[in-house]
């Protein structure tokens, strides 16, 4: 599926679009460069989802627990910030992605073996302020 979003408003209907081919899915890891709109567009999906705490970036945490207002757990994480993949391992990645759990992953790439083979994927890809978004089950 290609989802086009040319401002903040597309972008959010892009979100809820998501929000609903996500709820079979387990694990989802989002590609993109720096600045392409991954943390925005996950804003988007937890709000359809009824997420009712704040949504923002984990750089630093690397994963934020956040609640819906049905008190489904969804869990975000930024690995950006990792160094090696092994390092996910220290903070218990595994029994976060075995949860059954939904769990939104940016910078997945830094998993590498440890990511799930069987992941759904959303690649955002900005055209000179156009976002692309591509979703693949």
């Amino acid at each position: 599926m290609l989802l086009i979003a040319k401002n903040l408003q597309e972008m959010e209907q892009a979100g809820k679009v998501l929000a609903e081919h996500l709820k079979s899915s387990n694990v989802v890891a989002f590609e993109g460069d720096m600045g392409a709109g991954k943390t925005t567009l996950i804003k988007f999906i937890c709000a359809e989802l009824g997420v009712q705490d704040e949504v923002n970036s984990p750089t630093f945490s690397l994963v934020n627990e956040y609640l819906t207002a049905k008190r489904e757990t969804v869990y975000h994480f930024d690995l950006y910030r990792l160094n090696t993949p092994e390092e996910a391992l220290s903070f218990g990645i595994e029994e976060y992605l075995d949860s059954g759990k939904l769990c939104l992953i940016e910078w997945p790439e830094n998993l590498g073996e440890y990511l799930p083979s069987d992941v759904s994927k959303i690649k955002i890809e900005d055209k000179g302020g156009v976002r692309e978004i591509f979703f693949q089950p």
